[in-house]
């Protein structure tokens, strides 16, 4: 569609989600950060709908028409100009006549450029907000003149709370605390290492056969503790997420055992930490979502913890929205992997600087290999992978990592299932 058709549509929508939530006046929780918006989002979902009417944001709709499609209840038309006309059509009804509406809506906010979180907090003020994390370089940096400016748009999200509303907070983040502390709002913290209301602990991966298939941790509240179990994904965001969901229940008067309990059902979204067996009796942890140097040197650390593994092969993507940070955080990236790594297979011209850094960083030469592209990265690997090898597969959206996941998976048929973008709007 063309743009300014495009955003026409956005405003109308945008209108009608507007009188919706005057009429129906939803109690509402935003999350937002630079990394684990959805896996927060959809936990603090899975503890409370069982003790209120609510609704989420699907998969990772963060975005101005995203928030405002699941305010109103409606799809995403994709580039189908029909379907966009019906949801105008069915929004408006919905905006005026809808009885039926969720009591909380659990929206994931995100941004891209500057004046975003500022445009969705003018339609969303928040009852609650869950903060996840502000790395020093977080993603969509490039668009922002300062890795600040992107912190400070992010927090015009705070500054929207509604008067007696709470912010559930990273109390283990700096960049969270430092600009929290200057606004006057109730905080609720969660975190492993600074003492907080909600504090996780004991994180073990948990083995069947020889390979990983979950995790545990505890949550504790006070005097009160619960033991967590979560299968198919590693990771200590896990963890992070499991007490931020715990302190928002908290918040909805639901007890921490049961918040716990639900927890424990819960299932990691595609592209986040995933666990899929692969081919060749092999285990590969998907993180494909996206990527920002946080976030992959945490995936590369969780697969330096798997003890029961014959190798750890780690295959990297370029990290994209980066600007003049890129070739930096790449050579980071490469001198922090180099010691904890068997292997390494680079993907693109960007990450071709995590391999130099990683030989550099006293990795053998033999170990590296470098690809242009996610097609030919499919085609090594499937040669490379042995039994009871663990991969670990990330890289920026735009690298297209999932087809590499695709390749190697034991089950290629259930890739719609189980991995990110599989959608025809992302066929070729």
């Amino acid at each position: 569609m063309k743009a300014t058709l495009k955003l026409a549509i956005e405003r109308i929508l945008f209108f009608e989600a507007r009188i919706l939530l005057a009429r129906k006046k939803p109690r509402i929780i935003g999350i937002t950060g630079n990394v684990g918006k959805t896996s927060a989002k959809d936990a603090v979902y899975t503890v409370i709908r069982s003790h209120v009417r609510a609704r989420k944001s699907e998969k990772s709709f963060n975005t101005d028409i995203g928030v405002t499609l699941t305010i109103l209840g409606l799809p995403n038309a994709s580039q189908n100009l029909f379907l966009w006309v019906i949801n105008i059509v069915e929004g408006l009804f919905i905006a005026l006549f809808t009885r039926n509406y969720p009591e909380w809506l659990v929206l994931e906010m995100g941004v891209d450029r500057p004046g975003d979180m500022k445009r969705l907090a003018s339609l969303v003020r928040p009852d609650i907000i869950v903060l996840t994390r502000f790395p020093d370089v977080p993603v969509h940096v490039e668009y922002f003149k300062t890795p600040e400016a992107v912190i400070s748009e992010k927090m015009e999200l705070v500054r929207a709370l509604k008067e007696g509303g709470t912010v559930v907070f990273n109390n283990d983040d700096e960049n969270i605390r430092k600009p929290l502390n200057e606004l006057s709002v109730h905080t609720v913290g969660f975190g492993k290492i600074t003492p907080s209301p909600y504090t996780a602990s004991q994180e073990a991966i948990i083995y069947e056969q020889g390979h990983p298939v979950g995790c545990s941790f505890a949550i504790s509240h006070g005097p009160e503790s619960v033991v967590i179990r979560t299968m198919g994904s590693l990771g200590l965001h896990n963890a992070y997420t499991a007490a931020a969901a715990c302190a928002v229940g908290g918040l909805l008067d639901i007890p921490l055992r049961a918040a716990g309990d639900a927890y424990g059902e819960h299932t990691t979204a595609p592209g986040r930490m995933r666990l899929i067996p692969g081919i060749n009796d092999s285990t590969i942890i998907d993180d494909t979502y996206n990527a920002s140097p946080i976030a992959v040197t945490e995936g590369i650390d969780t697969l330096a913890t798997v003890t029961e593994a014959k190798r750890r092969i780690a295959v990297i993507g370029d990290m994209l929205e980066l600007g003049r940070y890129s070739v930096k955080e790449h050579e980071k990236l490469g001198t922090h992997l180099a010691p904890k790594v068997d292997a390494l297979m680079t993907v693109g011209v960007r990450a071709k600087s995590i391999a130099q850094s990683a030989l550099e960083a006293g990795m053998k030469e033999t170990r590296i290999i470098e690809v242009r592209d996610s097609d030919e990265g499919a085609a090594i690997l499937k040669d490379l992978v042995k039994a009871g090898d663990v991969v670990y597969i990330k890289g920026s959206q735009g690298m297209r990592m999932e087809r590499i996941v695709k390749a190697v998976m034991n089950e290629p048929e259930r890739a719609g299932d189980l991995l990110v973008r599989q959608d025809d709007v992302w066929s070729e």
